[in-house]
């Protein structure tokens, strides 16, 4: 792992707040401004919602550079055409009530940087073209990182790799950031992310931050406010399952089929119990895919090297609920929408975790 640069220059007279830029010239006249003061700028994109993972990898951001700019944009060319796009949670006043937390946490601290910039643009700003379309063969420009983008995540939702690029790639070009931010959980999107950083020679460093989890290990998402209290309990299924076969590697297992049999078993021993409850009591849910996966490449493997380690990951989707009970919380939605669940571990031997544990982040 490369060693990370020292911070450029802390930020001068340091803001209080930040400004909320709603389109690109703007936002790019303050970037001129940072890169004239030889100011670092560290880059988290997100769709809002924000919830501790995203505070989570901001925090990050401000301990490696001088200004941090966060932007919030629900991106409609990631969606399918039968996906959430119309009903993704958009929270944008109390987005910024956080980020001001935030930024009055650092204020007085000298020895890091500060959120200065929230670019919050239209769809008009961002696709000033054609309209954005979800349509598998549909027209646009866009950006596609195959093979990556068409496995695992990208099997089941054809058309959301293809959004997350092309809407990185305008971000990336718009802000022109000196690193990037992005968090674990979403494993396969760092991996397409730092494909294209490589592939297209752009100028920035993709940083991957370590899952965020809830205390009985769900981890954060967006799309949990979808669950509500009875598919939420259920949820961490996925979770456990991995954690099965985590500890069947540390135990001593390499083969594929034995360790994702170890997964099989807790979500099937799962479904049996909630299929044997009433409607009105139960959470039924289908997975998608376990997968266990070369660390480097994301390429599927049979055995795992213990030195090199591998990445285990899955994928579920949490059912609506058939029969509600009275005053029961569903959730936003009340319980109507599938809430698609994914989650990795890495297993790796323990030195590999000694050294993972003592670094806050890693850099692909």
């Amino acid at each position: 792992m490369a060693s990370l640069p020292t911070l450029i220059r802390k930020v001068t007279g340091k803001p209080r707040s930040f400004q909320v830029f709603n389109h690109i010239p703007s936002l790019r006249k303050a970037r001129r401004h940072a890169m004239l003061k030889e100011e670092s700028v560290g880059f988290v994109p997100t769709m809002g919602a924000l919830h501790q993972g995203h505070l989570a990898l901001i925090r990050q951001a401000v301990q490696e550079n001088a200004q941090v700019y966060v932007s919030i944009y629900v991106n409609p060319t990631q969606f399918g055409v039968n996906e959430d796009f119309g009903s993704y949670p958009q929270t944008l006043p109390a987005d910024l009530k956080q980020l001001r937390s935030l930024t009055d946490e650092y204020w007085n601290d000298d020895s890091v940087g500060q959120i200065t910039a929230v670019f919050t643009p239209t769809t008009r700003d961002m696709y000033p073209g054609l309209k954005p379309t979800s349509e598998v063969d549909g027209h646009g420009s866009f950006v596609t990182i195959t093979p990556l983008s068409s496995i695992l995540e990208g099997a089941s939702r054809p058309v959301f790799f293809r959004g997350v690029a092309t809407v990185c790639m305008k971000l990336f070009n718009i802000v022109q950031p000196d690193k990037v931010y992005f968090g674990q959980k979403d494993v396969q999107q760092t991996f397409v992310i730092q494909r294209m950083v490589d592939d297209f020679h752009l100028n920035t460093r993709v940083r991957v931050i370590p899952t965020v989890r809830e205390n009985d290990g769900l981890a954060m998402s967006s799309r949990n406010v979808y669950l509500g209290k009875r598919r939420r309990k259920v949820a961490t299924v996925l979770i456990r399952a991995l954690r099965a076969a985590r500890t069947r590697f540390i135990n001593g297992v390499t083969e594929r089929e034995e360790l994702l049999s170890a997964a099989h078993r807790v979500v099937d021993e799962e479904l049996a119990r909630q299929t044997a409850l009433p409607p009105m009591y139960r959470s039924l849910f289908e997975v998608d895919y376990f997968s266990l996966a070369d660390p480097q490449k994301l390429t599927e493997l049979d055995n795992v090297v213990p030195a090199h380690g591998v990445i285990l990951s899955g994928a579920i989707k949490m059912l609506p609920v058939e029969e509600a009970q009275e005053d029961e919380d569903l959730g936003t939605g009340d319980g109507k929408t599938t809430v698609r669940l994914i989650d990795n571990l890495r297993l790796e031997q323990p030195s590999q975790m000694l050294r993972r544990r003592t670094a806050s982040s890693s850099e692909l």
